[in-house]
């Protein structure tokens, strides 16, 4: 199943945000499905704490979202990229860039849909060896990451998005502002899937995200 189209945002907006509605006690009474990546723009933007907004980028171009789904509804999102790092494998990793859930789910929730997703993923990935996703430590503990079985890749700093001095592929300065990017230290939680393929590569250069 992929939850896509203008009408069923409408439709998401109105029951979620005026009607509220009722929202399942257990976090296994939800499906995770494939949504289109629009639907998953638009509720980020309502759930997301910290980074509600984009407009371009890796996240709109991302490779495949999910939803956190029940009854007719979606109730969480997730969206996975290749990661931002250009130092980091683009084949054969995924990165977690935002995942938003609506307010009042059941405990637990979160970290049920990261190990739902891994699977998903492993079946419709079966190249991808490793998933990551970043911690912003500033607001954020990892409990979720720690539930589904995720370990700790590195530390980061942080910093500043804005590069320059650095050229991208076309040449140009890689101005970016930081508005609606975290720039706070952050920690790489990592999972290896599909254990199998014994060449994949390890690298653990950390690289500002989420």
């Amino acid at each position: 199943m992929i939850i896509c189209g203008d009408s069923l945002m409408e439709e998401q907006q109105t029951f979620q945000f005026a009607n509220g509605g009722s929202i399942p006690t257990s976090p296994l009474q939800f499906k995770v499905i494939e949504i289109d990546k629009y639907l998953a723009q638009n509720l980020n933007e309502k759930w997301h704490s910290r980074l509600p907004v984009y407009k371009t980028g890796f996240c709109l171009n991302s490779l495949v979202s999910y939803g956190l789904y029940y009854d007719g509804f979606i109730y969480g999102i997730a969206i996975w990229t290749n990661p931002v790092s250009a130092s980091l494998p683009q084949h054969e990793w995924l990165e977690l860039r935002r995942m938003a859930l609506c307010p009042d789910i059941p405990k637990n929730t979160a970290s049920r849909m990261l190990s739902v997703m891994r699977r998903l993923i492993i079946k419709k990935f079966p190249h991808v060896t490793k998933l990551i996703s970043y911690q912003d430590s500033v607001v954020h503990r990892g409990i979720i990451y720690k539930a589904a079985g995720w370990k700790i890749g590195c530390y980061h700093k942080g910093g500043s998005w804005n590069r320059p001095n650095a050229k991208n592929l076309n040449g140009k300065p890689r101005t970016r502002p930081d508005n609606n990017k975290a720039v706070g230290p952050k920690i790489r939680w990592e999972k290896d899937i599909n254990k199998r393929n014994p060449n994949s590569p390890t690298g653990m250069t950390a690289r500002r995200s989420r």
